[in-house]
C-alpha cells in the first residue's frame, strides 16, 4: 500500500465536512470503534502484500479485539447506549438439569 492511500480519508466529497455540522449516529458509532481499532489500522496500513488470508486474519482480529472489548467495558452494553442504540437482551441461561 503506498503513503498516499495511507494519508486519505475513508469517504470523499463531503463526508469531513458533514462530521463537522451534523454527525450521525453511525458516523459516531464508526468514529468510536476506528479508534478502538486504531492499532489494527496502523499495522493494515503497513501491509504490501494483501491477500485473502491477510483479509482473513484482520477480520478475525477485529472481530476478536470487539468481542474483548465487550467483555471488558465496566458497564456492559455502554458502546449501544452511548450512541443512542438499543443494548441487546441477553439470552436466559438455560436452567441446569437435575440428575
Amino acid at each position: 500500500m503506498s503513503l498516499t492511500l495511507t494519508k486519505r480519508v475513508v469517504r470523499s466529497g463531503t463526508y469531513a465536512l458533514h462530521m463537522l455540522n451534523s454527525p450521525s449516529r453511525i458516523d459516531l458509532l464508526e468514529l468510536d470503534i476506528d479508534l478502538r481499532l486504531n492499532d489494527l489500522w496502523r499495522e493494515a496500513s503497513e501491509v504490501t502484500d494483501w491477500s485473502l488470508e491477510v483479509m482473513a486474519a484482520f477480520m478475525r482480529a477485529a472481530y476478536g479485539k470487539g468481542y474483548c472489548d465487550a467483555l471488558t467495558e465496566a458497564s456492559p452494553g455502554s458502546l449501544c447506549h452511548d450512541h443512542g442504540y438499543r443494548v441487546p437482551a441477553r439470552p436466559q441461561a438455560a436452567a441446569p438439569r437435575s440428575l
